[in-house]
């Protein structure tokens, strides 16, 4: 039996079996022995989509097996993936009565550009999985919202196509494999790009032992026969996807040798190949390198958060990837307080980890995040009905932050402090 000592109350956090199509809900208050009987949307109607809930459903049901593990998967026993959504149940919102909240203002200020809504999209990748072209799709429906997408370096997307979406805050994420000449490279083209940003990612040196995403491989970059079925079951997928054939890293590709370059064999020679011996000496290189905006994705420990501002560093993401990395660790959000009080002003602070509703989001930037960044949230939109379904994403949470705004007695997203929160 699983040791899950962090369940959150009232949340969802069934199997990924659970999700099929018309799965009822749990128990809560409002239900008795079933009734009423409720069940999230899985159609295909994206306005019917009233959460990003449903849209995870309608993710689950296009998608193959495969997909969906890798896309829900975390590490080991989960503990992680389980403490990201108990962390954020753990607080309460205290609202305020008889505020003017006939305005409401969800932008902030993100390195001293104005950003009508308090998050931005995560670095995520192999997204080539769930749709043709998907970071392409992601960059436009960011652009679309304003706010900045951060592309991955296992982006099945050219930095340079991404770049080229009209209005886009580009950011790059940085995973350090092999050689310094690919990192230094990866940096150039970034830098040639015009990114924004780099975001470099240092929780992520050693792969995370994901035991069900690897039970769906008969061995590495070979799927089981099992799974390689059930794909061929799902044909609107595969008409969406795999239209071009098979997605590739098109950043990273031509480091990967020519043996090993299709797209599971290069997806495991580049994790087999992440620099071990990483440390703060050489990210204080890579910074002397890089002009602009400079972020440190993957901190939890306080002290990191010190050295991060030490060596240069504008900002810090906390994470625990999703809980795909190191199992039974913190959540991001439970360093938020201290990282702030450490850091103050020195650093904007991120943080990422199961932020799926308008409620999550007001309750980090009551902590003390500077933004919020969405990883599952957006890619369910994605899966689900590619870039519609993306904006889709961020058009429910910009619903619900604004209604939660008004219920809270808070006219902007600007006044959240402790003060709103309870344990």
């Amino acid at each position: 039996m699983r040791r899950m000592s962090d369940q959150p109350a009232f949340r969802d956090s069934a199997p990924v079996e659970a999700a099929a199509v018309g799965a009822s809900l749990d128990p809560t208050p409002a239900t008795e022995n079933g009734s009423p009987r409720r069940s999230y949307y899985a159609g295909r109607t994206l306005e019917r989509a009233r959460t990003i809930e449903d849209l995870r459903r309608m993710a689950h049901r296009r998608l193959p097996a495969f997909a969906v593990e890798y896309l829900e998967g975390g590490a080991e026993e989960e503990a992680t993936l389980q403490r990201n959504l108990a962390a954020l149940a753990g607080y309460r919102l205290l609202p305020r009565a008889l505020v003017d909240a006939s305005h409401r203002d969800q932008s902030i200020s993100l390195f001293g550009r104005s950003t009508p809504l308090p998050f931005a999209i995560a670095p995520t990748g192999l997204n080539g999985v769930f749709w043709k072209d998907a970071d392409v799709l992601l960059a436009r429906a960011a652009a679309r919202a304003g706010v900045p997408f951060i592309q991955s370096t296992m982006s099945n997307d050219r930095m340079e196509d991404v770049a080229a979406v009209p209005n886009l805050r580009h950011w790059w994420q940085l995973y350090v494999f092999g050689p310094k000449e690919i990192r230094d490279s990866l940096i150039a083209r970034a830098e040639r790009a015009q990114c924004e940003a780099l975001v470099l990612t240092v929780d992520a040196q050693f792969y995370g032992d994901r035991e069900w995403e690897q039970r769906r491989f008969a061995h590495p970059g070979r799927l089981t026969i099992g799974s390689v079925l059930d794909a061929a079951l799902h044909p609107r997928w595969a008409l969406t996807t795999l239209s071009g054939g098979m997605p590739s890293f098109a950043n990273a590709i031509d480091w990967v040798p020519k043996d090993h370059r299709g797209f599971f064999e290069s997806a495991f020679w580049i994790r087999a190949n992440m620099d071990h011996a990483l440390d703060w000496a050489e990210v204080a290189r890579l910074r002397g390198l890089w002009p602009r905006k400079f972020l440190i994705k993957g901190v939890l420990d306080p002290r990191d958060m010190e050295r991060a501002a030490d060596i240069g560093a504008d900002g810090v993401i906390l994470s625990n990837h999703g809980g795909r990395q190191l199992d039974w660790t913190v959540s991001g959000l439970d360093m938020l307080p201290e990282a702030r009080r450490r850091v103050g002003d020195r650093l904007t602070v991120l943080v990422d980890g199961g932020f799926r509703r308008g409620t999550d989001v007001l309750k980090a930037l009551a902590l003390g995040a500077d933004a919020v960044l969405l990883g599952r949230a957006t890619l369910y939109g994605l899966a689900a009905a590619g870039q519609e379904g993306a904006e889709r994403a961020i058009d429910i949470l910009r619903e619900e932050i604004d209604r939660d705004l008004g219920l809270l007695g808070a006219p902007s997203v600007k006044a959240m402090s402790p003060d709103f929160l309870t344990r």
